[in-house]
């Protein structure tokens, strides 16, 4: 045919100054997308084998090849696929945003296709993305079932040109006149790279060729060796893509370290595929410890992204909600709706549905561990029970599930063992009708805690808060399985069946008038400490403890705040007494300086109890050294 020459249409030079200059943020994507490009001509050439098998006669080893030429500074990428005449090369490269994938799915829709191949190319746009590193692209093709080959050629400037060509393979190579500052795409090193890290997916094997740059006619030729055979460099094998069934764990392995660069193996993997509305495949991992980086909040984190085994990119957040962040692992979706950059997700509601999906499937695997490999799941918690209990409070939704995966330790429970709800719930006596727990800094400072004394006597179980992030969450967490979450260490608590309870009130009534005089004497002296002086209805061995009130802040979230630097106003606490204590019927015989100084000793020991500190450690040095010399 004649060489033409035509106009790009849909204002050609500012389309392309902008898939140039904005489209994309890494320069380096233009090879992911002529990659993906020619593993879409390859999937519409087998396609439509399978209706015209003439197409296929010459029963083609399906391939990519890209040849670099430094001395010319070209780099091709060449396929056998389905290839394009004239026409196809005006339609699809002449115009901006047409896309030949886009246009043949949807005239197989039309046609009532079904099982259609899942193709990349949706917008007609990535080709040009080779105009980033190039300043003028020459295509070749041949389309199957014809006989002629035809060339396309630009210099992006706004016009192209169309003329036959010369290639005897069906397929399209596509070449790339390199501009000065981008000859680093010629080296094998790089296009492994960028190979690796976009496109190992591809299902058609990725070849390499360098062309031998040219010799010094004095330079004699180094001894010659037989050519290896050539070796993909892609791996081509998508794990999330295989049934479970047929992958091994080793391969499992291999994968997650290829993926974090963590030198253990994951603790647990969970493969599935998403099916409904949205459709989707996912390899998840978790892993055995926590990375330093896992609080640190401007770490990037995420899953790796993939749209039918092209690499789209990493630390994709959004797929995860922030509780399972430490999760790693990979989502494909055929359905995912791109941008044209396909580096930033369009359609929100699609993600969502995939986020709700993934959120699911971690936590339904965690209760599967928990329920059936406890060892493990102890093993994970101490990794990561902190950051999944930050859950109950960021997701309503599942906010359940979540509590039913959390761990305490416990005023029962050996050390270094913990207990779930259910199994606190379980345990409780008959009588007890509300969980209850203590808020602490340190699990030592709450197992030695005056405040659960009562509650042991009396066979009730305290769950131990202890967790910074158990503080924030008790707000959250205000009941479970429809039994209230009681702080022992705030209000009033009472413990026993109705009767039990009935008598220790009246005992509690006699026992206050008659220390009414003391107590009377301990709150005067204690008035700018104490909000009150009370006889307790907790204590059982100690003499004393600080109560705060129902609805106030406990003293290690005192604590907590203060130390990040929060401007907390003091809240006054109760100081309850153990009136059956032999150290209070000792202090109610004393008076004057004595008295006072043994209250201010008792006001520090009930400091020094909930792990506060005591306002005048010297004036406490010396009262305990002058008690202990009597």
């Amino acid at each position: 045919m004649e060489k033409k020459n035509h106009l790009f249409k849909a204002e050609i030079k500012e389309m392309l100054d902008l898939v140039v200059n904005s489209l994309y943020s890494k320069k380096e994507i233009f090879l992911r997308e002529l990659l993906s490009n020619a593993s879409d001509a390859i999937d519409r050439a087998k396609y439509q084998g399978l209706t015209q098998p003439e197409l296929v006669a010459d029963n083609p080893a399906w391939r990519i090849d890209i040849v670099a030429d430094k001395d010319a500074k070209t780099l091709m990428i060449s396929d056998n696929g389905a290839g394009m005449n004239a026409e196809d090369l005006e339609k699809n490269l002449g115009v901006i945003a047409s896309s030949g994938t886009k246009a043949f799915r949807a005239a197989l829709k039309e046609k009532g296709g079904t099982n259609l191949p899942e193709l990349i190319g949706q917008f007609g746009v990535g080709f040009y993305a080779a105009f980033m590193v190039a300043d003028r692209v020459r295509v070749v093709s041949k389309k199957r079932g014809e006989d002629s080959a035809y060339q396309w050629e630009s210099d992006g400037a706004g016009a192209y040109t169309v003329e036959d060509g010369a290639r005897d393979a069906y397929g399209t190579s596509v070449m790339l006149h390199l501009r000065t500052d981008f000859e680093e795409y010629l080296d094998e090193w790089r296009i492994r790279e960028l190979v690796k890290n976009y496109s190992d997916f591809i299902a058609y094997p990725i070849f390499f060729k360098g062309l031998p740059e040219k010799k010094d006619a004095d330079k004699k030729d180094e001894d010659k060796k037989e050519p290896e055979a050539p070796k993909p460099l892609n791996t081509m094998v998508a794990l999330w893509k295989r049934a479970r069934k047929d992958v091994k764990p080793e391969e499992y392995a291999e994968f997650y370290k290829h993926l974090t660069h963590d030198y253990d193996e994951p603790l647990e993997t969970i493969h599935f595929s998403g099916e409904g509305q949205v459709e989707f495949k996912a390899l998840l991992f978790l892993p055995k410890k926590a990375g330093m980086d896992i609080y640190m909040p401007q770490t990037k984190r995420g899953l790796s992204l993939y749209v039918r085994n092209v690499f789209i990119g990493n630390d994709f957040d959004m797929l995860l909600p922030e509780y399972l962040r430490f999760a790693k692992g990979v989502v494909d979706s055929a359905d995912l709706p791109l941008n044209v950059s396909r580096e930033m997700l369009q359609d929100d509601a699609v993600i969502r549905k995939i986020k709700q999906a993934v959120t699911s499937k971690i936590l339904s695997s965690l209760q599967e561990m928990k329920d059936k490999k406890s060892d493990k799941y102890k093993e994970f918690y101490e990794a990561f029970g902190r950051i999944v209990k930050e859950g109950i409070h960021t997701d309503w939704e599942n906010a359940d599930r979540i509590k039913k995966l959390a761990l305490y330790p416990s005023a029962k429970t050996e050390a270094g063992k913990m207990i779930s709800l259910d199994e606190y719930v379980k345990a409780m006596p008959k009588d007890q009708k509300d969980i209850y727990f203590l808020s602490a800094e340190r699990l030592e400072e709450a197992r030695h805690s005056p405040q659960i004394e009562q509650a042991l006597k009396h066979g009730c179980d305290v769950l131990f808060f202890v967790d910074p992030v158990d503080e924030w969450l008790v707000d959250s967490f205000r009941e479970y399985e429809g039994k209230k979450l009681v702080d022992i260490a705030k209000g009033d608590v009472q413990f026993g069946s109705e009767k039990e309870q009935k008598a220790e009130k009246e005992a509690n009534e006699k026992a206050t008038a008659d220390l009414k005089p003391f107590l009377d004497a301990v709150k005067e002296q204690l008035k700018d400490q104490v909000a009150d002086v009370r006889v307790s209805t907790r204590l059982a061995d100690s003499p004393c403890c600080l109560v705060a009130g129902a609805n106030a802040l406990s003293a290690s979230m005192e604590r907590m705040l203060r130390a990040m630097k929060q401007d907390v106003p003091h809240e006054k606490r109760t100081l309850e007494i153990n009136a059956d204590h032999p150290l209070v019927a000792k202090m109610k015989g004393l008076s004057g300086d004595e008295l006072k100084d043994a209250v201010e000793l008792l006001y520090d020991q009930a400091l020094i109890a909930e792990g506060s500190a005591i306002p005048d450690p010297g004036r406490f040095t010396k009262l305990l050294t002058a008690l202990m010399l009597k």
